[in-house]
């Protein structure tokens, strides 16, 4: 994935959501923060990996990335709010060898981990934490970066339709 691309975007994004909702002088971290949390929920929720009681499929693939680029969209969002989008840093993800519904607790935790500390460390450890949930979810990097794209688009749709 092309990082500076994708912070490029997204901080373009937010400014021009930030303006027009005349945010710029709020420290929106947390909401942010909250925001993340509830859109790995609605990954959670669409993939059903914790639905021991039900035999419902998980949703489609194509709405299972679709709910995964939301949170990408968050995690870069904080990124920026940390100025961690001017800094070089490399995510280094591997496969993770946990079940599916383990890895999003490790996700959650490392949520609320980087949302105390609001380090560096802590935030790459996050996103790189947050990538290997969705290779195990069958996303490619490629697919990722296309699906952000594309929600980057809708996302400045919805803004110009008052969403």
């Amino acid at each position: 994935m092309n990082l500076e691309k994708l912070f490029q975007m997204q901080k373009a994004l937010d400014l021009h959501i930030e303006e027009k909702h005349q945010l710029q002088e709020e420290d929106l971290f947390s909401r942010k923060a909250l925001a993340l949390l509830v859109e790995i929920g609605e990954l959670a929720n669409e993939t059903r990996s914790f639905k021991f009681w039900s035999v419902k499929p998980s949703s489609g693939k194509d709405v299972i990335l679709e709910e995964f680029v939301d949170g990408v969209h968050f995690i870069l969002s904080l990124g920026i709010e940390c100025g961690f989008d001017q800094q070089v840093f490399e995510l280094s993800v591997k496969s993770s060898l946990l079940t599916v519904t383990d890895q999003f607790l490790k996700v959650y935790a490392g949520v609320s981990v980087f949302q105390t500390s609001k380090s560096i460390h802590d935030y790459v450890r996050l996103f790189e934490e947050y990538l290997e949930l969705g290779f195990l979810l069958g996303i490619t990097s490629e697919e990722m970066e296309q699906a952000y794209f594309h929600k980057n688009e809708v996302n400045y749709q919805r803004q110009q339709n008052n969403y």
